[in-house]
């Protein structure tokens, strides 16, 4: 690594010789192999990069000019040219965020590792430069998979707009998001790569015609002249020329020098410019580039030589749902599934295989998604549409006024909910809960583990009439959690042996197993318990406000921001219903977590056993007088 090592900022670029240049994109492949695979994170993105990230920062100046990268799991090989070399925690607790992260660099500008917003950042990033008269150029960096997201389009019909003020678009095409793109804009993008271009076509036109005596240089600038319908036969680029965008391309997105000759001429340009590279994810690395699905986008521990994961992490919480899939559509033919661009990730590749003509695509389009889901809702069918948690905060109105509204049986299926812990804080899935609680008719179900993932996504599909979520972890799912009764639609999980119980803990999800913890923790404290999981905590099963009465405390834990989460439904019912029981709800507190392993955020955030146990023992000591003030572990939330 001696040339990385050399590098600790941008402009130690600008010494480099072509072929050192090489030698350094070689050595940054060998790094991010070598390290990505001890630590897990996105390998295939960055290894596709490489060369691209280097042009960008000889041609501009970091951090004057502002290099914005769209989602940011590609910010890897950025980080390394900006001086961040330490890869040894990346992801990890006080280790380097695996997106960009303002507090690491001042070279990071966008934090936010949602898809399809860079191109509105640049564009009030230019508008910015305009106004207070900056010299500062402003470069976005968007893959041909984002842009299959309506937000990026809504962006460049503002940015064309601005004949003369100046933007550079670098479209990063490696014809894949996180599996192949697809859509009309990547048959067009298709198209451009598969097409001899118009500057070549015109180049080899003039050598011949200026060759031609007399009427060869009118020739060819009557030819010229007609480059518009020219450019739309020969490499029909026309869609971005005919927004107002000048276009450059395609360029090999390996080919420094290449590369930096195109940026060099969007950057002199005066106004939006969309430079079109054609890059390979995954790049140099045999084990990624024979990973059909999706050239190890995002990886886990593995052996770098063979690409194989070190060790097998169990039955996840995904692939339980997705098997399940299969067998409902062996059942039922009026069940199709939706997805985000996302059709691995969210477990539904074993349902396109089985069903072919029943899964849907959408891109990075989940406002769209949600949209066609009430379509094909209203058209007769059943769909399932499958998307990280996090993501479904940008569709909240479309399932409002779209889905709910309409009352449209469709079933959302929301995976990696609750705290993520190592993508950060835009990928925790920890509003889901808050967001939906104010959707009319709207049901959600929260499972348990494997078994209730199965009997409750089969439950939700049987609702015709109303939007229903079913919502899970991210990881590995633990052993079946048996029921030891039934109140109402609720299972009972523990209860006394004899008597009465002092307090009702609410269980929800996946924290069934740390909820009974906490009930062993507060028998040996004297204090009996009543564990109950919910299943569907929207709405609050009537039967839990007559079960309150019965306890001298209710506490709910759920991992779901306290800010109207399950615990403020489960209290507003309990006032409606005329039960005044104290109520301590457990939960997410409403700010950002930073990256660290899922432990580890929930011990800092007080979601553990102990902690629980600590504060409700302190609870019901002052309700029996012994304390007059809680201990100081109650402060915490």
């Amino acid at each position: 690594m001696a040339l990385l090592t050399r590098i600790t900022g941008p402009r130690d670029l600008d010494r480099l010789t072509p072929e050192q240049l090489d030698r350094l994109a070689a050595e940054i492949r060998t790094f991010l192999v070598d390290e990505v695979s001890k630590t897990g994170g996105h390998l295939g993105p960055n290894l596709g990069v490489v060369e691209l990230t280097i042009a960008l920062h000889r041609v501009f100046e970091s951090p004057k000019d502002k290099i914005l990268f769209d989602t940011g799991h590609q910010s890897y090989v950025h980080k390394l040219l900006t001086g961040r070399q330490d890869f040894s925690k990346l992801k990890m607790k006080g280790g380097l965020s695996g997106y960009p992260s303002r507090a690491e660099s001042e070279h990071d500008v966008i934090e936010n590792s949602h898809a399809s917003t860079v191109l509105g950042w640049a564009d009030g990033l230019a508008k910015a430069n305009e106004v207070l008269k900056k010299d500062d150029r402003v470069v976005a960096v968007i893959g041909d998979g984002a842009l299959t997201g309506g937000m990026a389009w809504e962006a460049l019909n503002n940015i064309a707009v601005a004949k003369d003020r100046p933007l550079v678009i670098v479209v990063n095409d490696n014809e894949r998001s996180y599996a192949p793109t697809i859509g009309g804009l990547a048959n067009h993008l298709a198209t451009l790569r598969t097409t001899d271009g118009y500057e070549r076509f015109l180049a080899r036109g003039k050598d011949i015609l200026e060759r031609t005596p007399v009427v060869g240089r009118p020739l060819y600038e009557t030819l010229h002249g007609a480059k518009k319908g020219l450019k739309d036969f020969i490499a029909p680029q026309g869609m971005f020329e005919d927004l107002g965008l000048k276009y450059v391309g395609p360029i090999d997105g390996h080919d420094i020098e290449a590369l930096e000759s195109a940026l060099q001429r969007a950057k002199r340009f005066g106004g939006p410019v969309i430079v079109h590279c054609l890059t390979e994810k995954g790049r140099g690395y045999q084990p990624a580039l024979a990973d059909e699905a999706d050239r190890f986008h995002a990886v886990g521990k593995i052996h770098p030589d063979t690409g194989l994961p070190i060790a097998s992490s169990g039955v996840d919480w995904t692939s339980v749902f997705g098997e399940e899939m299969v067998e409902l559509g062996k059942e039922r033919e009026d069940i199709v599934a939706i997805t985000a661009a996302m059709l691995q990730p969210v477990g539904l590749d074993k349902f396109a295989k089985a069903f072919p003509d029943r899964v849907y695509d959408v891109g990075i389009a989940e406002q769209h998604g949600a949209v066609s889901a009430a379509g094909l809702a209203t058209g007769g069918l059943h769909p399932v549409f499958a998307v990280y948690a996090t993501f479904l905060n940008r569709a909240f109105d479309q399932v409002l006024m779209d889905v709910a509204l309409h009352r449209c049986g469709v079933t959302f299926v929301l995976d990696r909910a609750g705290v993520t812990g190592t993508d950060g804080a835009s990928h925790n899935g920890m509003w889901d809960m808050s967001i939906l609680q104010c959707v009319p008719t709207l049901r959600i179900a929260a499972p348990r583990d494997a078994d209730q993932v199965r009997a409750q996504l089969r439950e939700a599909v049987e609702v015709d009439d109303a939007p229903t979520v079913v919502r899970f972890s991210k990881g590995a799912v633990g052993p079946a959690v048996k029921a030891v009764g039934k109140a109402g639609a609720m299972d009972i999980l523990r209860r006394p042996a004899e008597g009465a119980a002092d307090v009702l803990l609410v269980s929800v999800g996946a924290l069934a197993p740390m909820c009974l913890e906490i009930a062993d923790l507060l028998d040996r404290q004297g204090i009996t318990t009543t564990v109950v999981d919910p299943r569907w905590v929207k709405p609050v099963d009537e039967a839990l406000a007559p079960l309150a009465e019965q306890h001298r405390v209710v506490v709910t834990v759920e991992d779901n921001s306290r800010a109207g989460g399950v615990g403020s439904a489960i209290a507003q019912a309990l006032r409606d219903a005329g039960v005044d029981v104290p109520l301590r709800d457990f939960g997410i507190p409403p700010r950002f977590l930073d990256h660290a392993s899922r432990k580890e955020v929930m011990a800092e955030i007080g979601l553990t056993a102990p902690d629980i146990a600590r504060q409700v023992t302190g609870l019901v000591a002052r309700l029996d007088g012994r304390l007059e003030a809680a201990p100081a572990e109650a402060a915490r939330d």
